[in-house]
């Protein structure tokens, strides 16, 4: 018998010898499915980095190729090709991206949200070459030659649907109650979404932008349909221009051993690139999950405040 008002408390069970058993059974089978992923691309890496490690010199990074058979010479010309085609492309598939974003987590519930879903869903399976096809059909057949504009334009085509629906399922999360907190106090929709909703999710959105960078930055075959390379350097966006992927393309097929080495250190610096990108991306994921569980998405106090002002 107990007393009035005092609550039993129940006897915790004891988990069993064989439940522990398969608990740990299956961690250590996910770890080793996770190692036999990893260790292809380790292979890989390792292979790349011990084959060609010997091209990084001060002339891989400051001189243009050299003659077939002439020892010494770099890929300089591909860098600045890269930044240049990449660095048009962002610009431009950025700013597209986000408001596609906003569009589709804010305001579409018609067809024609459903239409620019299926795109850019359709888009993001699209081989990239497809891409590069259609922007050779389009703006290099019209200019009359290969140019950079070509290049980040046919890269835009492949960066904005990545930046669209990442960004999408990221202002998705923002919770529901700052939103209607911010229009409870008489702001504007879209100065909710420029001064709230934006900020809220600004690391989310950072880390779409520089997944989609990686994916342009690795990309061959659009960048061969469209900018079609360089030997030289050049900063003209209407002129042909040479990138690291296609560089290492044209290196690795050619039967110069000393070419060979450069394309592999190209490729290192490729693989370098992709790495510090999806790093980053992933930090400010994390970190935007850890202010999530803090709750600092729920007290925007300081940009509601900012908001009503009309800061």
């Amino acid at each position: 018998m107990t007393s009035a008002g005092l609550a039993v408390r129940p006897t915790p069970r004891s988990v069993s010898g064989l439940r522990r058993a398969k608990d740990r059974a299956f961690t250590v089978s996910l770890w080793l499915a996770g190692i036999l992923a990893m260790l292809p691309l380790v292979f890989i890496a390792g292979y790349v980095v011990a084959k060609g490690a010997k091209a990084l010199n001060i002339d891989f990074f400051t001189k243009e190729p050299v003659a077939p058979g002439q020892s010494g010479g770099g890929i300089v010309q591909s860098f600045i090709g890269s930044g240049l085609i990449v660095g048009m492309a962002t610009p431009v598939s950025v700013p597209l991206g986000v408001l596609a974003a906003i569009y589709l987590a804010e305001y579409g519930r018609g067809r024609l949200a459903s239409a620019i879903r299926f795109v850019a869903e359709i888009l993001l399976s699209t081989p990239s070459i497809v891409a590069g096809a259609f922007i050779w059909a389009v703006v290099v057949v019209a200019l009359g030659n290969f140019s950079a504009l070509a290049g980040s334009l046919a890269l835009t085509v492949l960066m904005w649907p990545i930046i669209a629906r990442a960004a999408e399922e990221i202002l998705r999360l923002v919770p529901q109650e700052v939103k209607e907190g911010a229009l409870a106090l008489g702001i504007p929709r879209w100065k909710v979404i420029l001064r709230v909703v934006i900020p809220t999710a600004g690391a989310g959105i950072l880390t779409a932008v520089m997944l989609a960078v990686a994916r342009g930055l690795g990309e061959t075959a659009p960048i061969l349909l469209t900018a079609l390379g360089n030997d030289f350097i050049n900063v003209h966006p209407l002129q042909p221009t040479d990138a690291v992927p296609l560089r290492v393309y044209n290196y690795a097929r050619t039967p110069v051993l000393a070419q060979h080495d450069l394309a592999r250190g190209g490729a290192i610096m490729l693989l370098v690139g992709v790495v510090l990108l999806s790093i980053t991306g992933r930090l400010l994921s994390n970190r935007q999950r850890r202010r999530r569980g803090r709750g600092a998405w729920k007290s925007p106090a300081s940009r509601l405040g900012s908001a009503r002002c009309g800061l």
